[in-house]
């Protein structure tokens, strides 16, 4: 019995080291995907916008999966969808590899976003199940970091091995990896080392009891992430056409925001339990309206000095703010709702990376100005602050 403690926080900590891995290659997957585009569109004969479908479709089956994978982790445990997702992602991971047309690669990358959706809402009620409720916060947050590393870190190892062997065998060690990952998730948990859902807990939920900040929630994610999005596809674009600044031969700028992100994430648990103790809803709030002011200053950005400290400062604020909702999240929700509220939050967070590109591309089209689009993500930036004002106090519902 001396040994119970000790025992359970090693197998917490293993646990969430291996969750910390799976996340960073559900980012790295997505990464390897876009540095092999060129090379599968001259396997296949296709056009870029062709192979632009390639994500959209894998994106379009993510985001509804969302809602569906946290109900399915609340209703058969956070450990049973772990260990399916992994494996299946991991299946398709490599089918991805045997792709042999461009309707095969849509059809198992749609089926790829599928696999993967149930993961974030899982994991996020893994680390609420096994650590106390004021480390939440900083694991949430500490998890989510992990996208960063993953997207940061994949070039690095993966285009070595795409020159080497091609770009099939980069999604075969992706995929065996996934693998290893549920094999060694299975041997911390597979006697079930986590908590089980009783029949009598496997009922319909009951939407009208989800705490109503979830809504605010919603809307700030869908909002930073039609920035993130509409950024990353439509900046340098802005910028070369509008600001006459070329992007495109600025290698060494493209770290720097995800960088700065990257940190954000990792301490904004830390900032919300430490820094804003009793005032956690103030650090969203905050983090949301500075996103307004670095954005505009971005908006009005003339000179790269400029540009690069208004994007890192950007990215940090926009992260700290994003990451905070899911880090004031795990501190919120019951057990019994956890991963669909989770599910839901994230959802609208996917949506807004979804419809980010296409309504800049829609404002461009209709207004004729590449002023007027991404003024519209200061607007987006500005919708985010108002929402975090509708965030409660923990103890309020």
């Amino acid at each position: 019995m001396m040994d119970a403690k000790p025992n359970r926080r090693a197998l917490s900590l293993g646990s969430f080291v291996i969750l910390y891995l799976g996340y960073m290659l559900l980012f790295a997957d997505r990464t390897v995907l876009n540095l092999s585009l060129a090379a599968i569109g001259k396997d296949f004969s296709v056009s870029p916008a062709a192979l632009g479908a390639t994500s959209s479709v894998f994106f379009l089956g993510y985001t509804i999966m969302q809602i569906p994978g946290g109900w399915l982790t609340d209703r058969f445990s956070s450990r049973k969808v772990i260990i399916a997702t992994l494996a299946f992602w991991s299946v398709m991971t490599i089918f991805t590899g045997l792709a042999w047309s461009l309707a095969a690669l849509l059809v198992i990358r749609f089926l790829f976003g599928i696999a993967e959706g149930p993961y974030p809402p899982a994991a996020m009620k893994q680390v609420a199940q096994d650590f106390p409720v004021n480390k939440r916060a900083q694991l949430t947050a500490a998890l989510i970091s992990s996208n960063y590393a993953g997207a940061a870190l994949a070039p690095f190892i993966i285009v070595p091995i795409i020159a080497a062997t091609g770009w099939r065998s980069a999604f075969f060690w992706l995929g065996g990896f996934g693998l290893l990952l549920m094999v060694s998730y299975l041997f911390f948990r597979g006697h079930g080392g986590g908590q089980t859902v009783t029949k009598q807990e496997r009922q319909k939920i009951n939407w009208k009891e989800i705490d109503p900040r979830v809504w605010a929630f919603v809307v700030i994610g869908l909002a930073l992430n039609i920035i993130t999005k509409g950024m990353e596809t439509w900046m340098p674009v802005y910028f070369l056409n509008a600001r006459h600044i070329n992007l495109a031969n600025l290698a060494w700028l493209v770290p720097l925001p995800t960088i700065a992100g990257g940190i954000a994430a990792l301490i904004s648990g830390y900032v919300m339990v430490h820094i804003f103790k009793n005032h956690e809803r103030l650090m969203i709030i905050l983090a949301s309206f500075l996103t307004v002011l670095t954005m505009f200053g971005l908006y009005k950005s003339t000179s790269l000095v400029w540009l690069v400290i208004f994007q890192m400062a950007t990215y940090f604020v926009k992260s700290l703010a994003f990451t905070g909702i899911f880090s004031y999240a795990a501190q919120l929700f019951p057990q019994k709702t956890y991963g669909s509220q989770i599910g839901t939050i994230n959802f609208g967070g996917q949506l807004g990376g979804f419809f980010g590109p296409l309504l800049i591309g829609w404002i461009v089209q209709l207004s004729g100005s590449y002023d007027t689009a991404f003024f519209g993500l200061v607007i987006s930036a500005l919708v985010a602050g108002v929402a975090s004002l509708f965030v409660g106090n923990l103890k309020s519902k």
